[in-house]
């Protein structure tokens, strides 16, 4: 719940529209968006004609996302729920996805069985997750070695071909695994990048909460050099591409 995710979200549009093209969803299809965030991804499904449903475990981007969806005049339906407890019936969704969102839940086997049960057989299961080796999983590393996390199996096993097929094998016919880049574009130098991570992005600004001044300084002073070390981009402005595995399955 901290920070602000909408406002970091907004970054990542082109990526979502992307990812959301690529599953050729038709119009009056079912789709839920495990993990949805303030609702990009689910709000792009209903300007397209799809019945669309998103769960996030923040309630204030929850209501964030029927906010935005009310201001669009989208049908939406947004709930507050658990990744490893989804609250819909068996097979009643067409496509189930997740975009940098059920990654992060701790109990990885049960998301996936979980998105398998409440997707229909032959309907399609579809995942984006950061990659250990990318830019996210380095920074990522940085912030766990000042804030460590709890004794849970690292999420960017997620973004591990093998571990990934490992999971949805059971519920999967076919699995098809693509590696694609995703950017980070901001209109400002990466220092300001990283005061804007520390002001909205939930992770960064719950790191920066629990350390003390010095270690603060020392934190900024890594995310600044990882940031200025990946940037792409000259003159004052920051693009950094951070690698993404991109999973669909057909749900046996």
């Amino acid at each position: 719940m901290a920070g602000d995710y909408d406002r970091y979200a907004r970054y990542l549009k082109t990526g979502a529209d992307d990812f959301y093209q690529r599953l050729c969803i038709p119009p009056g299809a079912g789709l839920l968006d495990v993990g949805c965030g303030s609702g990009t991804l689910v709000l792009i499904a209903a300007r397209n004609g799809v019945v669309a449903a998103g769960v996030d475990i923040a309630p204030n981007w929850i209501e964030r996302a029927r906010c935005r969806a009310s201001a669009g005049h989208l049908q939406a339906d947004f709930r507050e729920a658990d990744a490893e407890a989804l609250p819909f019936a068996d097979a009643q969704f067409d496509f189930v996805v997740s975009m940098f969102g059920g990654m992060f839940a701790p109990q990885h086997d049960l998301v996936a069985a979980e998105m398998a049960r409440v997707c229909r057989p032959a309907g399609t299961i579809a995942m984006s997750n950061w990659t250990p080796a990318g830019f996210a999983g380095q920074m990522y590393r940085i912030i766990a070695r000042y804030v460590p996390a709890p004794m849970i199996t690292s999420p960017f096993l997620w973004g591990d071909e093998t571990v990934a097929r490992q999971r949805l094998q059971p519920y999967a016919s076919t699995i098809r695994m693509t590696k694609r880049t995703h950017s980070f574009e901001y209109p400002y130098p990466p220092a300001s990048v990283v005061e804007f991570f520390r002001e909205n992005y939930g992770p960064v600004v719950a790191a920066f909460g629990r350390l003390d001044c010095t270690g603060r300084r020392a934190l900024r002073a890594e995310l600044d050099a990882l940031w200025t070390k990946w940037n792409t981009c000259p003159n004052g402005t920051t693009c950094v591409h951070s690698d993404a595995l991109e999973v669909i399955a057909t749900r046996a």
